[in-house]
């Protein structure tokens, strides 16, 4: 990568509404998912019907949100760490907060951790009962903590492990405005390592913090900004060829002049596993995630529609449906804004109040408003 100076990207005007809809998309489209996680697809359809689950209405409440919407909230507490002391005239070591952030977070599964892990100072964040539950989080990410020691890219833990854990707790890193991309790619892919430890982890992680960045903070357009990340994510030295190889295959399929020659509908179910992968790992979760965003929005006629029509696809099959709805939403909620939250949901979502709380104070400390 060039060693030459990167601009920076100024907020939109609308950042605030960007910055509510990413977070608070990403944990719509983790509640879906989440009914369905581990549900095979033919499970899926005798349960909800040929079309699959397509509302969270066809759920009776109270509904939940995962394991990734705890830790994106975790992730978005270490960040307001960091910028609660720069505030104040004080530099913090943005990783070594957002480990303490996350273990804190382990403390909320009933674990604690072992060997020298520090004990972190809690914060307003773990007060939150409703996040006092464990609701299925990757064991890479439990081991990853527990053990106490910080893993960093050169010292990794669970050095094998490429799981989603990494992906679907990473937007809020992209949130953060009038710093470099490049700064943005390298908070996301370094706090990766905190937990995971292979190549594809760190840079799925880098690719979609750069994707929701280019959307909430530079404004790009969605293929533009799919492509940017694409573009990144070829660019990394030691590039993990998987990463890259599923990349490039949801935008190739994704593709209007490829959607048109199939009456311009998406893959699904079985089709889009096949082509992309179940989810699972990190670059997988993150290439099924948007392809659902591209090849929904042509047919889009308002921002609610399109996130509808994205989630639907990106919960629907074999794979880990929570973590792929997850990033769809947030990807969703970075362009639009909270213009694509469906009302209904948000009247079935749990604790909405905390995650616009949360929300808010990311606005608060980055632009004032």
């Amino acid at each position: 990568m060039t060693s030459q100076p990167q601009p920076t990207n100024a907020p939109p005007a609308d950042f605030g509404r960007r910055v509510h809809g990413t977070i608070m998309g990403g944990a719509l489209g983790d509640t879906l998912g989440y009914l369905v996680e581990f549900d095979s697809l033919a499970d899926i359809q005798a349960k909800y019907g040929a079309a699959g689950l397509v509302d969270l209405s066809q759920e009776t409440p109270p509904l939940h949100f995962s394991d990734d919407t705890q830790m994106t909230l975790y992730t978005l507490d270490g960040l307001l760490e960091v910028l609660e002391w720069a505030n104040d005239g004080v530099g913090a070591d943005i990783n070594a907060c957002q480990w303490l952030a996350y273990l804190r977070w382990l403390k909320t599964q009933g674990i604690q951790a072992t060997g020298p892990a520090p004990e972190p100072q809690p914060r307003w964040i773990d007060t939150q009962s409703v996040l006092h539950h464990r609701r299925h989080p990757g064991n890479a990410c439990i081991t990853g903590l527990s053990g106490g020691e910080m893993g960093t890219v050169h010292r990794p833990v669970n050095p094998d492990s490429k799981g989603c854990g990494t992906v679907m707790r990473s937007a809020p890193y992209g949130l953060i405005p009038n710093i470099p991309a490049e700064t943005v790619y390298k908070i996301s892919s370094e706090a990766a390592s905190l937990t995971h430890g292979h190549p594809s982890a760190r840079q799925s992680s880098g690719a979609f913090s750069w994707l929701i960045h280019m959307l909430a903070v530079a404004g790009l357009g969605l293929r533009e900004a799919a492509a940017s990340a694409g573009v990144r994510a070829h660019a990394e030295p030691g590039a993990d060829p998987e990463l890259l190889s599923r990349l490039d295959a949801a935008l190739a399929l994704s593709a209007p002049e490829v959607l048109a020659a199939h009456d311009g509908v998406p893959l699904s179910g079985a089709q889009l596993t096949d082509a992309l992968g179940l989810g699972w790992v990190a670059e997988e979760a993150l290439a099924v995630a948007l392809y659902a965003v591209l090849a929904t929005a042509p047919g889009a006629v308002s921002p609610p529609e399109h996130f509808l029509a994205a989630v639907r696809l990106a919960v629907n099959h074999d794979g880990d449906s929570d973590s792929t709805g997850s990033i769809a939403g947030n990807v969703l909620g970075a362009f639009y804004g909270e213009e694509a939250l469906p009302l209904a949901w948000l009247k079935l979502c749990e604790d909405p109040q905390l995650i616009q709380h949360l929300a808010g104070q990311l606005v608060k400390l980055t632009v004032g408003a």
